[in-house]
């Protein structure tokens, strides 16, 4: 496999075996350097990624340096094999077993995936500078959701712990697990106690098989790790809920970033008409569909009706992870937009009001198991619905659907 630089591996003393098993993957140049060389290493030589060999203690320039390479643009990928302590946010762990070098190579294959994915985007905006810069100010972390599953006494502990970083969707079993995943956008998984072996292999076995989650991150607590899975991002992490949760968001951060880089495909691709971080409409993509909607409605006959679905303005995370579910669950001839006042409208094309109620039923069930994190107040959604009558304009019909929406809330 061929990328667009060197490898560089970085180590205290002699070279590392692994370094040996990349030469063997034609994974080259692969370049040796030393703590006091890593600096100026990266800043010189371009790297395509670059791999820490951490000794039993915390290196002392493992923060410098990653931070240095979270500043490197395209996406610089930072891999540290059996780390000792937390890692910096943009450092993935990686706890190599034996001499066995498969899940290295295939989780730096993954990664150099993402940078791949960022050269693309960086070049597309390469005439717009405001969104380049939009690009460069977006955490990931930020907007990053993790599925915690789990019953046993950790299962608190970790939530809170991950719940400090990013938004948290708890499930206390594997079926409730397979729920969230078909439904809304999971950055990644953390495997807690309560399940037996068998249990957590069939399930490991489940996402290995299906193309849709091969690269999630799945991280477990409850022992030692088997190489068997077609998982290049599977991690096996002991320890108290503070050291999973900080080993685990690298590993979520990086899947988040190559979320957000794929919607913000899509907007490019669509020519700005849809909103990178939702995936749903830009607010005057959606005012000029809604208006032509409605025109052709009235012209024609037929049915339409919208939904308003509205989130505690208190809590912008719940309107986000709203959007993303709604993006995903409502029916492609429908379409809808995030709007400033916390809410989401949604078009039910060809759909009358009782149709249209039975389907804001169903998405605000999910909706309603949704949670987010330290953030979440428990506060639910609520939908209004209301449908075009044939004296009603765009303006009067929205008009009509927010005095609704406003008697609901009071």
């Amino acid at each position: 496999m061929s990328q667009q630089g060197p490898i560089i591996v970085v180590s205290r003393a002699e070279r590392p075996p692994f370094a040996s098993a990349l030469d063997d993957a034609k994974l080259f140049p692969v370049i040796d350097a030393s703590w006091a060389d890593a600096s100026r290493a990266v800043a010189q030589l371009a790297p395509a990624a670059v791999l820490v060999a951490s000794s039993e203690a915390a290196e002392p320039g493992l923060d410098a340096l990653a931070e240095q390479i979270a500043a490197t643009k395209p996406y610089l990928p930072l891999i540290v094999v059996d780390p000792a302590a937390s890692l910096p946010a943009n450092a993935i762990p990686l706890a190599q077993s034996g001499g066995n070098f498969d899940r290295l190579l295939a989780r730096l294959r993954a990664a150099l995936r993402v940078r791949t994915l960022h050269s693309t985007v960086l070049r597309r905006l390469d005439g717009d500078p405001a969104a380049r810069a939009a690009l460069d100010d977006t955490d990931p972390a930020r907007d990053a959701t993790v599925l915690l599953i789990g019953r046993g006494a950790s299962y608190p502990s970790l939530s809170v712990a991950l719940g400090e970083r990013m938004g948290v969707v708890g499930a206390l079993s594997l079926e409730a697990a397979a729920k969230h995943l078909n439904v809304r956008d999971i950055d990644g998984v953390v495997l807690g106690e309560g399940f037996s072996p068998r249990v957590e292999d069939a399930f490991l076995t489940v996402l290995s098989e299906d193309v849709r989650f091969r690269n999630l991150p799945v991280v477990l607590t409850s022992g030692a790790l088997a190489p068997t899975y077609d998982l290049p991002n599977l991690e096996s992490v002991s320890g108290e809920p503070a050291l999973v949760a900080a080993n685990a968001l690298p590993l979520i951060r990086q899947h988040a970033f190559e979320t957000h880089l794929g919607r913000m495909l899509k907007s490019i691709e669509a020519g700005g008409l849809l909103d990178s971080r939702t995936g749903l409409l830009a607010p005057s993509a959606f005012n000029q569909d809604f208006i032509n909607a409605v025109s052709q409605t009235l012209s024609h006959g037929g049915g339409l009706s919208v939904a308003c679905f509205s989130f505690d303005p208190r809590q912008p995370r719940a309107q986000l992870d709203g959007a993303r579910i709604l993006s995903r669950l409502m029916r492609r001839m429908d379409f809808g937009a995030a709007q400033n006042d916390g809410s989401v409208l949604v078009v039910f094309a060809e759909t009358d009001l009782r149709t249209a109620h039975g389907i804001a039923r169903r998405l605000l069930s999910v909706l309603r198991h949704t949670s987010h994190g330290k953030r979440d107040a428990r506060a639910e959604p609520t939908v209004t619905v209301a449908t075009l009558s044939p004296s009603d304009t765009a303006k009067s019909l929205l008009a009509r659907l927010h005095a609704e929406a406003r008697g609901v809330a009071s």
